[in-house]
């Protein structure tokens, strides 16, 4: 299995869909499935009955995961979207974004 490109924590761009352009921050990576929660991102409204523990219902709105496909990591130096590589420096590896050559905390 390769190396995570997107954790947890990480600052991303949505590439595609309702949400294009904007920007937020994984809030869980489901590497497994190949999606990711931004948080912000990819609201889904569900309409909730009243029951004894929520006796006025409503709307609920929870943050739906995106496939990550559609998400690409933010440039730390211009906060664009940017493809992730892998180099060794010091000794550790470590993730580096493709456009400006810096590497990416985490």
């Amino acid at each position: 299995m390769a190396a995570a490109k997107i954790k947890k924590g990480d600052k991303v761009v949505v590439l595609s869909g309702k949400d294009k352009g904007k920007t937020g921050e994984v809030t869980r990576a489901m590497p497994k499935d190949g999606k990711v929660v931004v948080s912000g991102i990819n609201i889904a409204t569900r309409h909730k009955k009243p029951s004894q523990v929520n006796p006025q219902g409503g709307l609920e709105r929870t943050e739906a995961p995106l496939h990550v496909s559609k998400v690409a990591l933010a440039d730390p130096k211009s906060g664009k979207a940017t493809r992730v590589r892998f180099e060794t420096r010091d000794g550790k590896k470590v993730r580096v974004a493709v456009k400006s050559g810096e590497v990416i905390n985490g």
